[in-house]
């Protein structure tokens, strides 16, 4: 009988590239979502901050007391690189320890029942991995590591510096990918504005834009973790002029308060930022992520409503808030003026309020516009809806749109495009009337 593999990837979309090559190697074996009847269960884990190293524990615990006798359970991932040698040391429940350096050898590890630890962090190169969640978007790692010195983040510590991938390699692997199928994709990385600045190339982005345009499967693309330090007036020219890659811009600014941000060692100030985020928003049919962290050491009151000042004006599409978390090995770790728990609960109850106004204005920009959509399968919703997102919308994270109505004369189809209108907003998502192929 075939050997049957259970896998949890959990964290950003990075790690789950990281999954998806490990899925690859163990192609042999059947893929189960039943974990008491997996061989070899894998769970790359996330160790960024404190909510995530939590979560990734208890899954560990959690499927070690369901799992089957003789099966293996493997841990990998930024977790178990970050505390090597706490977690071989303590956590019994795990017969294989890997972290960052090693997805591709994944196989010969579970083969040896050994642990492995590599000193560089992993970068995929030809390997082929099984892309996992869509029949017609995938993610694309453009580098590994971080050479920015963020005061709250621990990343450069266990991933270590910038490696970028070779304009050749993406472009190969985007072609491989798209003669499966696959249309849309999103270009991810800790810093992508910083791509091929290790090989002494200012603006490597322009360099892959150019050459992912010559993908004639490509339809559909869009650029995440834009670093404002890093970002060129140029490259946003070059976005904003593609025909391939979307309006669309994923921005982390953290705080607006140039006091915060040289605390928070951003290497910029706020009339960067707003610059910045002013050609993206005057950009046509454009649309903005950014996050936020609340509750770094030393923000002020005052520098807490110069941010929601900011946002309340500013017209983002979608913002993420996140509270501090006080991680060991970083600048901010050992900085005095740590802001209580319960200022940084009330602060993010403040700026929820902001987020959801700012979100309930971007969709209604949608209202009886034809949109391009893409059908993702069943709602979240009810069975009477089919689940869908705009074609310019990043996977999973910035909604879902319900089909209630098709006025084609086909059946709709999951991962094809069509042409919708949007009637209504339902609480945080649209619906819409498929209209027309696309």
């Amino acid at each position: 009988m075939d050997k049957k593999l259970h896998l949890v990837s959990l964290g950003c979309t990075k790690n789950l590239v990281d999954s998806e090559v490990m899925l690859g190697k163990l192609s042999s074996y059947d893929i189960t979502q039943n974990a008491d009847e997996a061989d070899v269960i894998i769970v790359n884990t996330c160790g960024f901050i404190d909510a995530a190293k939590e979560e990734s524990i208890q899954k560990i615990l959690e499927l070690h007391k369901i799992r089957k006798e003789d099966s293996l359970l493997v841990m990998s991932g930024c977790l178990s690189q970050r505390y090597k040698d706490e977690l071989t040391k303590e956590l019994k429940e795990v017969d294989i320890f890997t972290g960052v350096g090693d997805y591709d050898k994944i196989d010969e590890l579970i083969e040896k029942k050994q642990n492995l630890f590599s000193q560089k962090t992993y970068l995929i190169k030809n390997q082929d991995r099984i892309i996992t969640g869509s029949n017609f978007h995938a993610y694309i790692k453009l580098s590994e590591g971080c050479n920015q010195q963020c005061s709250f983040c621990a990343i450069p510590h266990f991933k270590g510096k910038l490696q970028s991938r070779r304009v050749e390699d993406i472009k190969n692997e985007v072609t491989q990918v798209a003669k499966k199928g696959f249309y849309d994709f999103s270009f991810i990385s800790q810093d992508s504005s910083s791509y091929l600045r290790d090989f002494n190339q200012k603006d490597g982005l322009i360099k892959l834009i150019k050459n992912i345009e010559e993908i004639k499967e490509v339809k559909s693309a869009r650029i995440l973790y834009l670093y404002p330090s890093t970002l060129s007036y140029e490259v946003l020219e070059r976005i904003i002029e593609s025909k391939k890659f979307h309006n669309y811009f994923d921005m982390p600014i953290q705080h607006i308060s140039d006091r915060l941000l040289k605390i928070m060692k951003r290497g910029n100030d706020s009339k960067l930022i707003k610059k910045q985020l002013d050609i993206m928003r005057e950009a046509k049919d454009s649309f903005l992520r950014t996050s936020i962290i609340v509750g770094h050491p030393g923000e002020r009151d005052e520098d807490f409503d110069e941010l929601c000042e900011f946002l309340n004006d500013f017209d983002f599409d979608r913002i993420n808030i996140f509270a501090y978390s006080d991680e060991e090995g970083t600048k901010a770790h050992t900085m005095d003026h740590k802001v209580p728990e319960v200022i940084i609960t009330e602060r993010i109850n403040i700026l929820n309020k902001i987020v959801q106004k700012k979100m309930r204005i971007s969709l209604e920009k949608e209202l009886n516009r034809q949109i391009e959509i893409v059908i993702t399968g069943s709602s979240s919703e009810h069975e009477l809806f089919l689940g869908a997102k705009k074609l310019q919308w990043a996977q999973e994270i910035d909604g879902e749109i319900l089909i209630n109505e098709n006025l084609t004369n086909e059946k709709l189809i999951v991962g094809k495009r069509y042409k919708a209108k949007v009637t209504q907003i339902a609480g945080e998502k649209l619906i819409a009337t498929v209209t027309q192929v696309a």
